[in-house]
């Protein structure tokens, strides 16, 4: 059975059930086949899970060179806001990555351009590892967050919207006072602090 076929039914599973829904008998049953059939490919489910997350790092499609044109932070902007998206298109997939770090050919490609703009650009190598490693989480986390967000008997923005309006002035002022603004869309949040991130990492880099 071709690796493709496995790996794509894998994500669809976790993209209708959820991360904890895949194991290596469910899978089997969703491609119609034995378990042994699957571990002639991975040697357990962490190894699936492996390629799983490397398919989602698959979807965020970037040219090195062209990255480093752009200038550093254009480059980890861009990065950022790809791979959000990539892992907004999957509602469930963010989860999978919590369970171990990304090493698969996909996530060893990304990491090697970002790290290759920072050092380009002048940071130091412990600095930019410390980067990349900080904007991964950063996405990550967001991800996960945006794809849980106003699930079933949540509260949607409107409600929330209503929830701060109504706060009693006397007992939250400041809260009355921003309750215009509030809630915040989880989309601007990321950019906001995406922005927060590359203007310490600017200081950082001048500091140097």
């Amino acid at each position: 059975m071709p690796l493709e076929r496995i790996v794509s039914t894998a994500l669809r599973i976790v993209d209708e059930e959820g991360a904890d829904a895949l194991s290596m008998r469910t899978l089997a049953q969703r491609l119609g086949s034995g378990t042994a059939t699957l571990y002639r490919h991975f040697d357990n489910r962490a190894a699936l899970v492996a390629h799983v997350v490397d398919r989602m790092f698959g979807a965020v499609q970037l040219n090195g060179g062209e990255l480093l044109a752009t200038g550093w932070q254009q480059a980890l902007r861009t990065v950022a806001h790809t791979m959000f998206d990539a892992l907004a298109r999957h509602r469930n997939a963010a989860r999978l990555m919590v369970e171990q770090i990304p090493l698969g050919p996909n996530a060893m490609a990304l990491r090697e351009h970002c790290v290759a703009v920072l050092l380009d650009s002048g940071f130091p190598p412990r600095t930019a590892a410390h980067a990349y490693a900080t904007l991964a989480r950063y996405v990550l986390g967001f991800a996960i967050q945006v794809n849980g967000h106003g699930g079933a008997g949540e509260p949607g923005d409107a409600q929330l919207a209503a929830v701060f309006r109504s706060v009693d002035p006397e007992l939250f002022p400041a809260t009355a006072t921003v309750a215009g603004a509030m809630p915040v869309p989880i989309e601007d949040e990321f950019s906001f602090g995406l922005e927060l991130l590359l203007g310490g990492l600017a200081r950082l880099r001048d500091d140097v």
